[in-house]
């Protein structure tokens, strides 16, 4: 998929406006402290949210519109959201980060991206940080429709993480945005 066309057609169904109301509901429920990266962060809405939780946060997308489209939504912090690439992030991202905030960046990606997913998040989140994830399960796809999102189903987060992370919280959550009930699931770990 073309991330940056999808932006600048405005073909960013992902997007609602806000941040995920999970996220919000465990950084409320959890303080979490130092630099956290937010990957594939779009338009931005988890990057303000970390800040606003007290987190020195940066957000990260391939798409160059859409980090120029979150740099004029949110100018206090355009100077925290950078053009890259999570599978080769720049030297300075390199085990720069105590926690890393995931949502819809793996479940935008094909499945044999995983692995590569997999890689970034090693490559930029020190050991002993935590991997905060809103994992979309189970998106309501038509029959034959293969994503994005792509299904990611419990076993196979479990496997792609279980060398090198345990698990600190994991459910299914009691809020989420309008069509998602029941769909996604918040998984915490944190790196050994």
């Amino acid at each position: 998929m073309d991330w940056d066309e999808a932006y600048r057609k405005g073909e960013v169904f992902w997007d609602k406006g806000a941040p995920s109301p999970v996220m919000k509901q465990y950084l409320d429920r959890h303080p979490v402290r130092g630099r956290a990266l937010v990957p594939g962060c779009g338009h931005a809405h988890e990057v303000v949210l970390a800040v606003g939780h007290g987190l020195d946060a940066t957000g990260l997308d391939i798409a160059p519109t859409a980090i120029a489209e979150a740099r004029a939504l949110y100018p206090a912090i355009a100077g925290r959201l950078v053009v890259g690439d999570l599978f080769n992030p720049a030297p300075e991202l390199r085990g720069a980060f105590d926690v890393v905030l995931e949502h819809t960046c793996m479940s935008g990606l094909p499945p044999a991206l995983r692995a590569s997913y997999r890689h970034g998040i090693d490559l930029t989140l020190r050991h002993g940080g935590l991997l905060i994830g809103v994992w979309y399960i189970n998106p309501n796809l038509a029959p034959g429709e293969e994503g994005p999102p792509f299904p990611f189903h419990v076993p196979d987060l479990t496997a792609l993480f279980a060398d090198g992370y345990e698990i600190v919280a994991d459910y299914v959550p009691d809020v989420a945005f309008k069509g998602r009930e029941g769909r996604e699931r918040l998984r915490v770990l944190r790196r050994k």
